[in-house]
């Protein structure tokens, strides 16, 4: 049987990986495809490093539409990343009859719905294992291994740039900015790192996850997303007292009346597996009804490791070339016609509990002041510390864990906390997530 003829667009970190692994191990990825995968033609700006890595066993060039309309190739491989010409390219080469592997979660995210049905009318696979945690797979595993459940909740560590950071700032009192310049020096962040720290790469990850676990179309303007630039390792160290840990988690879960998606640090209680996770490391946590608390955990991005999801997407759509498009497992595992329209739950009307963190003039009733506001707008509180506020005097810091209440709630009690005299500078809030099965 004649091999499957792939086209790659982009030969950075992913790219080069997906060329090597799928070179050094290309009898035994045979065998588990059933013929052959050759990556045939290249597409990539700097054609000298092409070469060097390539050596002449591929086709190289600098124009990636030359790639998608070429006839002889199969599959696309989308590795460039980005959204306006990786979506460009993907929906051209869904229109050109070829099948599609990306690890590009914001083209997913931001344009999955239209990718997605255009792939259907074609009937073509679009495959997106490495768009989300690497070379964890939990996409796989939520479309097929986990499609007997009805998933209550996923809560994931799916970012392994925050994760760093904010385990250097527990481990060893950094501030976020010594952690994130060494988070750069490491090559673990990018020079500008927005993205991943103010959230919005996590956003993308729990808006396909949504949309896999609860058959709802991908939305990531409905997203809540607040990222860790504003994090004090003051606030890190009295989790710890109390017992918990603070990671960046992306959420999403049933609720009452729609979907939770959302993405904010966490105190999460540190018995918890999730709460050890450390380092650039990923980890998932899915509750069905089934299965109860699974938990996926390894490396959320990197070379090979993120190549290792793009080669399994490979040999998933070499599987299924021959099928019935009708009979393949949907995109969004659910099938189209199935999908449900539920609403994403504004982030106000979420329940959650809290941390707070107030400075407040070190006198005899402020505490029953504050905890007042707390008591007149029905929170209840679960544990109050104490704290000396350094070398500032006459003050003191005040530290809330609540129960469980309604974001609204909770911001109209900040708003009137912030109005008292006795308190002092911005308040820290830190929502608190006990993760229980």
């Amino acid at each position: 049987m004649n091999p499957i003829k792939v086209g790659l667009l982009g030969l950075g970190t992913v790219g080069s990986g997906t060329f090597e692994v799928l070179t050094r191990n290309q009898e035994e990825i045979a065998r588990r495809a059933g013929r052959g995968i050759e990556i045939t033609a290249i597409a990539i700006r700097n054609l000298e490093k092409a070469k060097a890595l390539v050596k002449g066993h591929a086709k190289i060039t600098q124009d990636p539409h030359s790639i998608v309309s070429d006839p002889d190739i199969d599959v696309v491989i989308e590795l460039i990343g980005g959204y306006d010409l990786a979506r460009e390219l993907v929906l051209k080469a869904i229109e050109s009859g070829k099948h599609v592997v990306t690890a590009n979660k914001a083209l997913i995210a931001v344009h999955g719905t239209e990718i997605f049905a255009a792939a259907q009318n074609k009937g073509v696979m679009v495959a997106f294992e490495a768009a989300v945690a690497g070379g964890i797979p939990i996409i796989k595993s939520l479309r097929e291994g986990l499609s007997a459940n009805r998933i209550q909740w996923i809560a994931g560590i799916i970012n392994g740039t925050t994760n760093y950071i904010l385990s250097e700032m527990r481990s060893r009192a950094l501030t976020f900015n010594q952690a994130l310049k060494e988070a750069q020096d490491l090559g673990y962040a990018e020079a500008d790192p927005t993205f991943d720290i103010e959230g919005i790469d996590a956003g993308h990850k729990a808006t396909i996850l949504s949309a896999i676990a609860f058959g709802i179309p991908v939305q990531f303007d409905k997203a809540h997303v607040e990222g860790i630039s504003k994090l004090n390792t003051q606030d890190i160290a009295y989790a710890e007292q109390l017992g918990y840990r603070i990671k960046l988690l992306g959420i999403t879960k049933r609720a009452k009346h729609g979907v939770e998606l959302r993405v904010h640090p966490c105190l999460i209680p540190s018995k918890r597996l999730i709460a050890n996770v450390e380092g650039a490391m990923n980890a998932v946590m899915v509750q069905g009804d089934a299965v109860g608390t699974a938990l996926f955990y390894g490396k959320g991005a990197g070379s090979e490791p993120t190549a290792s999801a793009v080669i399994a997407d490979l040999v998933d759509v070499t599987r299924l070339l021959t099928a019935d498009p009708l009979h393949r497992v949907p995109h969004l595992a659910f099938h189209p016609d199935s999908m449900s329209d539920i609403d994403v739950v504004p982030m106000s009307e979420i329940l959650t509990s809290y941390y707070l963190r107030l400075r407040v003039s070190d006198r005899a009733g402020v505490l029953a002041e504050v905890t007042g506001v707390l008591a007149k707008h029905g929170i209840s509180i679960d544990a109050v510390l104490q704290r000396p506020a350094g070398e500032v005097l006459n003050q003191t810091d005040l530290i809330i864990m609540t129960h469980e209440c309604q974001e609204a709630r909770m911001n109209q009690v900040l708003n009137t906390l912030t109005s008292i005299q006795s308190v002092h500078g911005e308040i820290v809030r830190i929502r608190k997530e006990e993760l229980n099965g």
